[in-house]
């Protein structure tokens, strides 16, 4: 499980060195490398095992061939994804396509999502971070209010 953040810095040649609880965990899975992609969501980048990957598949499967959701999730997921591999150091090489979507400079900082993880630029991640505690302050009370009343 991806859990915890960390931040790390990025050489000149877009490599980062992956947490070593990260790589523990998915090599605990047999896995020497992690895919990612762009987040359409927001400005980071999404990595998850194999695995995972393999059940968003399955999952954009289940819907009709002809249905437009189908190359939406296919294109905006499948048609971005990278497998990228560990180095012998435990570091993996962003592409600059990655790069620009977060706005990754120097540091980058890893985001545990249970069961995958997200990179982001620090600043980025900390307005976003603010940003969900106040939305999950706000709705624990309409959460409260309601069960009171």
């Amino acid at each position: 499980m991806f859990i915890s953040t960390y931040e790390n810095k990025l050489d000149k040649k877009g490599r980062v060195s992956v947490p070593a609880a990260y790589r523990s965990y998915l090599s605990s899975q047999g896995y020497n490398s992690v895919v990612c992609y762009p987040s359409f969501t927001n400005s980071s980048i999404e990595f998850c095992p194999q695995d995972r990957l393999e059940k968003i598949i399955e999952s954009i499967d289940t819907l009709s061939p002809f249905e437009e959701n189908r190359d939406i999730f296919s294109t905006s997921i499948l048609a971005n994804s990278f497998q990228l591999n560990f180095d012998t150091d435990g570091r993996v090489t962003l592409s600059e396509k990655l790069l620009n979507h977060t706005g990754i400079k120097e540091k980058v900082l890893f985001v545990g999502q249970g069961k995958t993880f997200q990179m982001w630029d620090p600043m980025s991640f900390k307005k976003f971070s603010d940003d969900a505690r106040k939305k999950a302050s706000l709705k624990r009370s309409e959460l409260k209010w309601k069960q009171t009343n």
